[in-house]
């Protein structure tokens, strides 16, 4: 897979990448990221089309799903009973 271009954005870091006749658009925020593979076609013949899909709509969507992906990762961290002691096996 070969990155063929960015998309400048203020909080998420978007790359296009390129392979076997596939796109694929990577959004990045806070350690987490959402990959949506995009099989080339008519529409989506270069990095500037895929470029041209990601609308306002779009990246609102993905921002939701950021969310989402954010509160799952904290009740992750957050496992009621858990605490350092139990986390670390003790090193003599």
């Amino acid at each position: 897979m070969r990155i063929v271009g960015y998309i400048e954005h203020p909080v998420f870091k978007i790359t296009i990448m390129h392979m076997n006749h596939r796109y694929a658009l990577k959004f990045e925020h806070h350690g987490l990221e959402q990959t949506y593979k995009i099989r080339a076609s008519d529409h989506f013949k270069n990095a500037e089309d895929v470029k041209n899909a990601v609308s306002t709509e779009i990246l609102d969507s993905v921002k939701r799903h950021f969310r989402s992906m954010e509160l799952t990762m904290l009740e992750m961290l957050t496992v009621e009973g858990t605490t350092e002691e139990e986390e670390f096996e003790e090193i003599i």
